[in-house]
């Protein structure tokens, strides 16, 4: 029998370590906040001071792409790090990390549409039918911004969990996309491409592993699991 001693001491102990957690999620959410600030913030730095080279606009509109890209990698990561960390924490930040994505994904695009067309839409239209590369991330950016869009709690209780996770699938198509974006702009030395490339091609293969091991693991039962 538990004596009112102890079960006030549980209850003093749990709301303790609780509050111990809380604080440090939000300092460590800040903190990362923080973090994904700081590749815009270097670049508003170099900006200010003239260090961007000869072509200050493809610097910015390189450098903002490829974080996009980074960042969406890194979002892609966290499930597999967590299935193998087994640090269920780690999943509190993937919406953060991919919001971070479509940040400099938006940048990304706000640099090409302003610096670069000057917001001339027939010249913009024109370039999205006739250059791939473009085409391709213009596409791209379409499924981030669907993404986005979709990222918010009660939008994912409007449309279900179920069907919430299949059209968030999509993350990894525009992952896809944004590889081929990067390798097509640079066309001759693909080497940065080919790296985020392999990189992509790693999670995916991670990911099938994964739903091949848990497909096997649950057939004896008849069961069925969405991965």
């Amino acid at each position: 029998m538990v004596t009112p001693i102890r079960w006030r001491t549980s209850i003093e102990g749990w709301i303790w370590q609780n509050s111990i957690d809380l604080v440090v999620y939000r300092f460590s959410k800040t903190l990362l906040f923080l973090v994904c600030l700081l590749p815009a913030a270097g670049l508003g730095w170099q900006w200010w001071h003239d260090r961007l080279g000869a072509n200050p606009i493809e610097a910015i509109s390189k450098d903002t792409g490829i974080w996009a890209l980074r960042l969406l990698l890194v979002t892609l990561a966290v499930t597999p790090l967590h299935r193998v960390t087994g640090w269920h924490g780690m999943m509190r930040y993937r919406r953060m990390l991919g919001l971070f994505a479509f940040f400099y994904a938006v940048l990304h695009l706000g640099i090409y549409l302003w610096l670069d067309q000057f917001f001339l839409w027939e010249e913009i239209v024109l370039d999205i039918q006739e250059r791939p590369f473009i085409t391709v991330g213009f596409a791209t950016f379409l499924i981030l911004l669907g993404l986005a869009v979709t990222s918010p709690r009660a939008i994912v209780r409007r449309m279900g969990g179920r069907r919430w996770q299949s059209f968030h699938r999509l993350v990894y198509v525009a992952a896809a996309g944004g590889v081929i974006h990067y390798w097509w702009l640079v066309k001759a030395d693909v080497r940065n491409p080919l790296f985020y490339a392999l990189l992509l091609g790693g999670l995916l293969a991670a990911r099938l592993l994964y739903s091949r091991w848990v497909t096997a693991l649950l057939h004896r039962s008849g069961r069925t699991i969405s991965i």
